[in-house]
């Protein structure tokens, strides 16, 4: 049932049970508290979310907010063809795939109508995590992505600054950003991010801007976030992102970099085909 674009509010571990929001507005309807906004990466699975998100939880100490971002068959195609190597930066091109995740959902009573056109809409988990971020009840200090989680988070904050420069500046005044296993850029206005890499990510630094450093590098670790990975490979989240809570507060913050014109265009692109619907600003 937690499909592509749901919510799962994950607390820490011990911290209760976890609950399933099937749409941006049921969670905000219930308006609960959350310490970050979570997005998890290739393939992700619901599982998958609210297994990273209750990593997230446990280095912040409070509940998290986790968006589905897997399952279509978009996800499939670009995800795969990006595991070989072969697109890099351009796993962006998933959106060109959108339109066979609509002709696959026309079979399914249970998916809910889209506004958007079959073939200029953005992905569900992008349009869920615009929804959050822009509505006033829903405030994390901390926004995090894992590999594509990144690349869905970034599109968000670009499609806002276009849309609502308002809402994308009260975001960025108050929130900070973690991505992890891909260096994606940000919309200039969001210049408070840590980017965190395995030292033997290769997956992760084709998918990477090349242009922006990691901030912190795990000894031994490649791509997964799965503690459990054989030879201690996986990254640990929630220990780096403990550390990377203490960096926000020692390192000065960084001006925005100067190819993100050229570099994050499939951002751009996808912010800019997106039928946007009316918002509070």
């Amino acid at each position: 049932m937690a499909r592509e674009g749901a919510v799962i509010l994950v607390p820490p571990t011990g911290g209760g049970r976890l609950k399933v929001f099937l749409t941006a507005d049921e969670f905000l309807a219930e308006a609960p508290s959350a310490a970050a906004l979570a997005i998890a990466g290739v393939g992700s699975s619901a599982l998958g979310a609210a297994a990273f998100a209750r990593n997230v939880a446990d280095a912040l100490g409070g509940p998290v907010a986790a968006v589905v971002s897997g399952y279509g068959l978009a996800d499939v195609m670009t995800e795969a063809l990006g595991g070989f190597f072969w697109f890099g930066a351009l796993n962006s091109v998933r959106h060109a795939y959108e339109p066979f995740d609509a002709i696959t959902k026309m079979f399914s009573r249970t998916e809910s109508s889209t506004k958007f056109g079959l073939w200029t809409r953005t992905s569900k988990d992008t349009e869920t995590v615009i929804a959050l971020l822009q509505d006033k009840r829903f405030a994390p200090r901390i926004l995090v992505g894992h590999s594509k989680g990144n690349l869905v988070l970034s599109e968000a904050l670009y499609a806002l600054v276009g849309e609502q420069p308002k809402v994308a500046k009260r975001i960025s005044e108050r929130s900070r950003i973690v991505t992890i296993s891909a260096k994606i850029g940000m919309p200039p206005e969001f210049n408070d991010v840590i980017d965190i890499m395995g030292e033997w990510d290769g997956f992760g630094a084709l998918n990477s801007r090349p242009d922006i450093p990691a901030d912190i590098v795990v000894p031994r670790a490649w791509h997964s976030t799965n503690p459990s990975f054989p030879m201690g490979m996986g990254i640990d989240v929630t220990e780096n992102l403990k550390r990377a809570m203490t960096m926000f507060e020692a390192q000065p913050l960084s001006g925005p970099a100067a190819l993100s014109l050229v570099l994050d265009a499939p951002q751009r692109a996808a912010a800019a085909i997106r039928q946007a619907p009316n918002s509070p600003q």
